[in-house]
């Protein structure tokens, strides 16, 4: 059975962010993930990942203004100076954090914007992106994210994330596989797992198409889950899913997958 890690942006919501850590591993999580951790310092969060014995395995790039509407500047061009430096941010929160991976958002490509251009600045941003990772040791994700969740978003489907990935040629750049926006942007999702199987650095769940508990909705987490396991993935799957009710309510999916 694969490894689940909380996601502390979504779950345990009910407590203040610093509390979630313990109740995540209250809950049986040996690992966790969140959104960003750039309202922290990094030595506050290393504590809190070491007093609850839990691993980080994946967070977000500076995105821009997440207030405003940003969601990544990777494909927006006359921001690349600005990328360049949240690299660098990134880089610093991973080693303290003993992260082995973070996940660089492409952005939303607005009305007017030449596509073309994006494409070359995103290119351009990735392969910056994971020669800087490189040198330490970690990995850079992709991840397509669905139009319905998030209109205009640049990267919307496996295989073109897969084709940015074979293109840049960087043994570091991985796709992050989630399920959800995979059910919800093209479907096929057991076939899709399978083909791009080898470029695949993360995973994330949630139920479709609500986005509620994975044991919700149209897809066969169960199947899944053996798939992964019959396939090989010896990573985590991050659970970025909105609660239906409250976090702990909705765990009975967890302790049924760790029986099986």
């Amino acid at each position: 059975m694969p490894r689940f890690a909380a996601n502390l942006s979504t779950m345990f919501t009910e407590y203040p962010f610093e509390e979630r850590f313990a109740h995540a591993a209250r809950a049986g999580f040996p690992a966790v993930e969140f959104l960003f951790p750039y309202e922290y310092e990094p030595e506050k969060l290393t504590a809190l990942l070491k007093e609850n014995n839990l691993v980080q395995v994946l967070f977000n790039m500076p995105p821009g203004d997440w207030a405003k509407g940003e969601r990544g500047m990777a494909a927006l061009p006359g921001r690349e100076a600005e990328f360049a430096a949240n690299v660098d941010i990134a880089v610093r929160y991973a080693k303290a954090l003993n992260c082995p991976r973070v996940h660089a958002m492409a952005g939303i490509i607005l009305a007017g914007l030449d596509k073309a251009e994006a494409e070359r600045t995103y290119k351009g941003n990735i392969k910056l992106a994971a020669a800087k990772l490189a040198e330490h040791g970690l990995e850079l994700c992709l991840e397509a994210i669905n139009q319905r969740s998030m209109p205009g978003y640049f990267l919307n489907t496996i295989g073109r994330t897969a084709a940015y990935i074979k293109e840049i040629g960087a043994p570091n750049v991985k796709v992050q596989f989630d399920y959800f926006h995979v059910q919800m942007q093209e479907g096929c999702v057991s076939l899709k797992f399978k083909e791009f199987f080898d470029l695949i650095g993360h995973c994330q769940l949630a139920g479709a198409p609500e986005r509620h508990e994975p044991d919700t909705g149209e897809l066969n987490y169960s199947y899944l889950f053996a798939q992964a396991d019959a396939l090989g993935y010896k990573g985590h799957i991050g659970c970025e899913y909105n609660p239906a009710k409250g976090t702990a309510e909705g765990l009975g999916w967890l302790a049924k997958a760790m029986k099986a």
